[in-house]
């Protein structure tokens, strides 16, 4: 499970999500659970179905039985957040769609509050997305220190709108960093499929 976490709200972290979920169906089944209550973006951005979400989860229910395929890529399917709900155990939730078989990506709330820390507790690997902003940088480092704190590795780090990325940037967060381009079409542009493809080599 690779929890894709930042510490800013719009760096990226879920057009991200979509876009490693794209590549990856192109190789076999795969899931997204979109763990952002309070910003549930997912689901629309991948163009599926809001509902069932996580919070329909019970004991007679699969994760896969809540999962949403792309509707042109099916391999690829994403498990809707239950806006406002806090009702489902979201570490119990998580641990089943862990073990439901293939990867799985973790579209995780941003901030360091207990919502974004759970999904990367859980995590086997964290992804951390950030733009080329100061602001952006400063929180995406605290991000990362926060999941070796709760001792799970930073697999990499997503340096969303840049071409190129500065040593500085590798030394503030302490991994290796793929920088992908600004786009008009930050899913499907093929500058940032091929970006996300090196990405996708890098961590499978």
């Amino acid at each position: 499970m690779l929890a894709v976490c930042g510490g800013k709200g719009g760096c990226g972290k879920t057009t991200t999500t979509l876009g490693l979920l794209r590549e990856l169906a192109r190789q076999g089944p795969v899931l997204a659970v979109d763990a952002d209550r309070d910003m549930p973006d997912l689901a629309p951005l991948a163009g599926v179905p809001l509902a069932p979400t996580l919070g329909d989860l019970d004991d007679g229910t699969g994760i896969r039985d809540l999962a949403r395929p792309l509707p042109d890529r099916p391999t690829g399917a994403v498990v809707p957040a239950a806006p406002g709900d806090d009702r489902e155990d979201l570490r119990r939730v998580l641990r089943r769609a862990a073990a439901s078989g293939g990867p799985t990506l973790v579209d995780c709330p941003a901030g360091a509050g207990p919502a974004a820390v759970t999904p990367v507790r859980v995590a086997d690997r964290a992804l951390v997305v950030t733009t080329t902003a100061p602001p952006s940088l400063r929180d995406a480092a605290k991000t990362a220190s926060l999941a070796r704190a709760v001792g799970t590795p930073v697999a990499g780090a997503v340096l969303t709108g840049a071409d190129e990325v500065h040593d500085g940037i590798r030394r503030l967060l302490g991994t290796r960093v793929t920088p992908v381009p600004r786009a008009l079409d930050p899913v499907a542009a093929p500058e940032v499929r091929r970006a996300r493809r090196r990405l996708v080599d890098r961590l499978w």
